[in-house]
């Protein structure tokens, strides 16, 4: 038995290694093609599956690990929205996709009956080919940076609809095909449905936050990744012990940890997951398509492929126009959603087993599903331009405009443009802050303690809980949006990997970095800094400028150092045979004199006295530089000016006679 185990191991182990073997050159030739990578996964999936090269014979473990990938993807997605925005399409979600599925029901099982296809297989295909792919379009949107638009958003509540409209499908089949009834089951859903979302709400809203504050306080990322993992299996198994979906429950798992502020760390967290385990559910895809029964029909396949897309296009326009929306969300969404869906193939074997499709008929859609998902990215784009087109035409206003006007474009709350990221909220992060603040200036902070996370956004603060190396938390910043970047972090392998991380994603972002440590300074440049502060050479820059101008070296020439020696990197105290700026020896001229501020008493025998009859120059070797005088500076002085009670007069004097001149101006006792 256990040897039987090494076996399955050692076979899941090769045929990872021939996907992903398979997988480099294809992606990577894809890429410099500018070809979405999703296509050259399945093309991956079509060459290794066992309908093409057959490299990959056993399905079971390959789909296994895809059905984790799409449930990686809904978790994901749920965390980057909220209970509210979700609420926010609550009338996209239920009338926008109540229509797609109906109208596009309607339509595809009409023709299928028109084709000779009994009522009740009709009406099942129809189901199936108004379902979409939500891994494929939402990873498209989310690489284009559109899941916050009109569009994007109205294809996620569409596609919402669809996965819970998945559930009832399966419940429909047995109806379909003369088994059993459904009707004590469906009550059962309801009540069970109901009950979930009052299990979701009260844990986004109390248990996760704290349970999350928690494990965030321990500041163990295995820990804290550990949690958000179980919290993700736990939620999607009690959905599936409702009857509803994995995906959907990993989705409402999403939804309930994105109320707390650790969403963006758990998020960071996930997504190298994510996009692997995504990849694997690509190309299980692709294994389905079989090449002889592609070979066998093809100009049927292709025809009906081109069929679907042109009828699920006018459908999911006809549908976005119906709830409100302007022409080019219509176009945009209805060729986002034009290919059949992942649960489509679910579906389409829990139907082949019922005995509601024949294994012909089986083949025929699974190739016409994969292919539609191949050329979903092709589609999407010609939607772009497809839009152009059709607003140059002279179309009615309510079509160009549509009739609800209570939709927007959706940006993220408090994206902000143009502003000063702060990594690490210490004492010199709060005083970058207290300064950005004070000056208007839009900043954000980043930061990975949750006890000061909660205690500042209670105040108000902009700020977020996260590792800051993380392109997530970082994105969520505002990264590519910000002019600055500005590391306090101590700890410097974590800088390096924050600068590292802040440079790929903004090329053009300025970063300044402090550093305790003077062996960091020239790694912080080459990561990415374009200026590091070091703690140790900054306390010498000041303690020698104020030793500079003891000695009376213009300010302008102090300035002038502390920059050379900022922009050389602090090569110059770092490096003690480099030659120092002559101007130095400036300051020996003034070491023999001191510059003093002197009070002039009520009883002292100068007041009265003129700066000539004192002549303080001759007697003493003393210059009187200035004189203060309620507050207002003689600086204009010549030998009739008089000396008054209480004047402070700024004088050059040799160290020696400085007693001796004080004695003069103070008062005369007796």
């Amino acid at each position: 038995m256990k040897f039987k185990y090494i076996l399955m191991a050692t076979d899941l182990l090769t045929d990872l290694l021939i996907i992903f073997g398979l997988s480099i050159p294809v992606v990577f030739t894809f890429s410099k093609l500018k070809i979405a990578p999703l296509v050259g996964f399945l093309l991956v999936g079509i060459l290794a599956g066992p309908f093409g090269l057959g490299l990959v014979q056993d399905l079971g473990n390959i789909e296994m690990l895809a059905e984790i990938g799409v449930i990686l993807l809904l978790f994901t997605i749920g965390m980057e929205f909220s209970l509210r925005e979700l609420l926010q399409l609550r009338r996209i979600v239920i009338f926008g996709g109540g229509l797609q599925l109906f109208i596009t029901t309607l339509a595809a099982a009409f023709i299928f009956l028109i084709l000779g296809i009994s009522r009740e297989t009709a009406i099942f295909l129809g189901l199936l080919v108004a379902l979409s792919s939500t891994a494929i379009v939402l990873k498209i949107l989310q690489e284009k940076g559109e899941i916050y638009s009109l569009h994007g958003r109205t294809s996620l509540g569409i596609l919402i609809f669809q996965d819970v409209a998945a559930v009832m499908i399966i419940l429909l089949i047995p109806l379909l095909a003369g088994t059993q009834g459904t009707e004590k089951s469906f009550l059962e859903l309801i009540m069970q449905g109901f009950g979930l979302i009052l299990f979701t709400i009260f844990s986004a809203r109390y248990a996760v936050p704290f349970i999350m504050f928690q494990v965030a306080k321990t500041r163990n990322s295995e820990l804290f990744l550990l949690s958000v993992v179980a919290i993700g299996l736990a939620v999607a198994w009690l959905t599936s012990m409702v009857g509803l979906s994995l995906a959907l429950g990993a989705f409402l798992a999403g939804l309930i940890i994105s109320e707390s502020e650790y969403s963006i760390q758990a998020l960071g967290n996930l997504i190298p997951f994510r996009d692997m385990f995504m990849s694997i559910f690509f190309i299980s895809m692709g294994m389905l398509l079989d090449l002889g029964v592609l070979r066998e029909h093809l100009p049927l396949i292709l025809a009906a492929t081109l069929g679907v897309l042109i009828l699920k296009a006018a459908a999911n326009s006809l549908s976005t126009f119906l709830i409100g929306f302007p022409l080019h969300t219509m176009i945009l969404v209805g060729f986002s959603l034009s290919q059949v869906g992942e649960f489509s193939l679910i579906l389409a074997k829990v139907g082949f087993t019922s005995g509601l499709i024949t294994t012909e008929i089986y083949q025929e859609f699974l190739d016409i599903a994969v292919i539609s998902m191949v050329l979903t990215p092709f589609i999407m784009s010609m939607g772009y331009r497809t839009t152009s087109f059709a607003e140059s035409l002279p179309l009615p206003s309510i079509v160009k405009t549509g009739w609800y006007r209570h939709f927007k474009e959706h940006v993220p709350q408090d994206a902000p443009e143009n502003h000063v990221i702060v990594i690490g909220f210490g004492i010199n992060g709060r005083n970058v802050a207290a300064a950005a603040k004070s000056s208007s200036i839009p900043y954000r902070i980043i930061e990975i303690n949750p006890e000061t996370v909660r205690q500042e956004k209670q105040k108000g603060e902009h700020i977020l809980y996260g590792d800051a190396a993380q392109k997530a938390v970082l994105e969520h910043a505002g990264i590519r949006a910000a002019k600055s970047v500005v590391v306090t972090a101590g700890d410097p392998v974590s800088a390096r990997r924050v600068i590292e991380a802040a440079r790929r994603l903004n090329p053009e972002v300025h970063i300044i970095a402090r550093t305790h440590f003077l062996s960091e300074l020239d790694k912080f440049h080459i990561a990415g800094a374009d200026e590091v502060i070091s703690d140790e050479f900054e306390s010498s820059i000041e303690i020698f400028t104020r030793v500079l101008h003891r000695y009376l070296v213009p300010s302008s020439e102090i300035d002038s150092l502390g920059s050379t020696l900022r922009s050389d990197h602090y090569r110059m105290l770092r490096s003690p045979d480099i030659p120092r700026k002559k101007f130095c020896d400036l300051a020996l001229d003034f070491a023999d004199v001191e510059i003093r501020s002197i009070r002039v008493g009520e009883l002292s025998r100068a007041a009265g006295m003129t700066i000539g009859d004192l002549n303080v120059r001759k007697k003493y070797g003393v210059s009187i530089l200035a004189i203060s005088r309620n507050h207002k500076l003689i600086s204009e002085l010549q030998a009739e000016t008089k000396i008054h009670s209480s004047d402070i007069l700024l004088v050059i004097s040799p160290p020696e006679k400085l007693d001796e001149v004080k004695k003069l101006f103070e008062d005369q006792v007796g």
